[in-house]
């Protein structure tokens, strides 16, 4: 017995990516790459959804403030007949615009089961600091007169 949902957008998408090639989906379908993001104390971690991909076709760059992120996950090649293909292939990226207060010279990634997670230190010059403020000496009384 074969059990089969349908899903007319899904089935749209995988028909569009089979006469063009692409294996991107649709830009309004994150499903390709999905992120979780979240701020520890004084750092942001990112976390991508990448089964199936070697770490050696991930590539990520900083370019101003805009992360991108790219990967390749490739089809399996055999003397076989595909029943079913509902994984995308091929290339695909992701871009984030990050803030000003992140420091981007600092980005540290890691790649382990399936799961590329970026942390993100904050800027020493976005952290809280307290400003300290001087007290002025007491003005004689010849400096008071003049003033």
């Amino acid at each position: 017995m074969l059990l089969r949902t349908t899903d007319p957008f899904r089935d749209l998408d995988r028909l569009t990516n089979q006469l063009l090639g692409s294996g991107l989906g649709t830009t309004n379908r994150p499903a390709v790459m999905p992120m979780d993001a979240w701020r520890e104390g004084e750092r942001f971690v990112i976390e991508f959804d990448l089964p199936g991909v070697s770490p050696e076709s991930i590539d990520i760059d900083v370019e101003r403030n805009v992360l991108t992120v790219k990967a390749e996950r490739v089809a399996g090649n055999g003397d076989w007949q595909r029943l079913a293909s509902e994984r995308v292939h091929g290339q695909f990226s992701r871009q984030l615009v990050l803030g000003d207060n992140l420091d981007l010279e600092s980005i540290e990634a890691a790649y382990d089961a399936g799961v590329l997670r970026l942390v993100v230190p904050v800027a020493e010059k976005a952290k809280p600091r307290k400003i300290q403020v001087a007290g002025l000496a007491p003005a004689t009384e010849h400096e008071a007169i003049e003033a």
